[in-house]
């Protein structure tokens, strides 16, 4: 049975949920059914949409209740007639709960890829058909707001299999001696991605290392070079062909406080770059401790440091971690999280 399904996503930037949309609405797409994505004007996301030849329309979203693009989503619903809503962030959740007022027969779900306990009980009310929780870590925090375990489905995120044809020589690019170990921070370069916590972990590197090290910073908008605690680091900005970007790196640093899953995690495991993060949301259910990767407590950074040195030192347990990744990183597939969404559509609707 083909399904008509009206994605909602209302971010602005280029960020790992836009990114699952994308695929997602590729991805059913190949399976025969009818995607539409109603997308920001000028976002990321709706030029990679056109591009890919998918079915997208703009429209402005400029508060969670922002009453003209409910109306603008609405008209979409009843023009095209969906079977199915699907909204993928906070602000899409509250628009499509708008326009779907007065229309008690079409259903809506909702995927939640935060690990923080909801707020609100009319958005996490029996309107929602379904939520879809991108881990474990994002489903118990559901129900410790409120959602019943019944109501709600677990889809892990899915990347496909990086390729990389021109992959960056980052020690030729920035003259950086052949013995440098290359280590390397990708996504949003916020708060709560870690990036404030850098200068601490590069203090508490070893002297020895911390001359050796070099940090790439791939993401967000500021370029060019600095100092963070001892550490020679590089600001590229965002980079479009991140994967090319990642492979020549020798560590993953990811040190943030609140992370859903982590796609950039498994992207680093698929391209055999070890990564070292913080055991906080999903990121244990992804990183299997010592085989594919360190985990290390919560905001203790001096922990965060001595897993990094411990990976620069030990040459064997970077190459078993290397050649572990891959394997992990077939787990989170793209088919996987199509399959799955699908099986919670089907749930809805049946």
């Amino acid at each position: 049975m083909t399904l008509r399904v009206l994605h909602v996503d209302s971010g602005r930037e280029w960020r790992g949920g836009q990114r699952q949309v994308l695929l997602l609405a590729r991805g059913q797409r190949e399976q025969g059914h009818e995607p539409l994505v109603v997308a920001a004007p000028d976002s990321p996301l709706l030029h990679r949409l056109r591009s890919a030849g998918l079915a997208a329309s703009a429209v402005r979203m400029r508060a969670d209740w922002d009453v003209a693009a409910a109306r603008r989503i609405r008209a979409l619903i009843q023009t095209w007639r969906p079977d199915i809503v699907h909204a993928h962030d906070a602000r899409a959740h509250a628009l499509a709960l708008g326009a779907l007022i007065g229309r008690r027969e079409l259903p809506l779900v909702v995927t939640r890829r935060v690990p923080f306990v909801p707020r609100g009980r009319m958005k996490y009310g029996p309107r929602v058909a379904r939520f879809i929780a991108i881990s474990h870590a994002v489903s118990d925090a559901l129900q410790r707001g409120g959602v019943a375990a019944s109501r709600i489905d677990l889809v892990y995120s899915g990347v496909p299999t990086p390729l990389v044809f021109t992959p960056r020589d980052w020690r030729a690019e920035r003259a950086w001696a052949a013995e440098t170990v290359l280590c390397g921070v990708v996504g949003a370069m916020t708060a709560e991605k870690g990036v404030r916590l850098l200068a601490e972990i590069g203090e508490r590197l070893p002297s020895e290392l911390r001359t050796r090290i070099r940090l790439d910073l791939l993401g967000g908008k500021a370029t060019g070079g600095e100092t963070l605690g001892g550490v020679e680091a590089y600001r590229a900005g965002f980079v479009d062909e991140v994967h090319g970007a990642m492979v020549g790196l020798d560590v993953l640093w990811h040190p943030s406080s609140a992370e859903g899953l982590g796609t950039a995690v498994i992207d680093a495991m698929a391209l055999k770059v070890p990564p070292v993060a913080f055991a906080v949301g999903g990121l244990p259910e992804l990183i299997v401790d010592g085989e594919s990767g360190l985990l290390v407590p919560a905001g203790d950074v001096a922990a965060f440091a001595s897993a990094v040195s411990r990976l620069a030192g030990d040459r064997e347990l970077w190459e078993r971690m290397r050649a572990a990744g891959p394997k992990r990183a077939a787990e989170f597939s793209v088919n996987r999280m199509v399959a799955g969404t699908e099986q919670a559509y089907r749930r809805v609707l049946s």
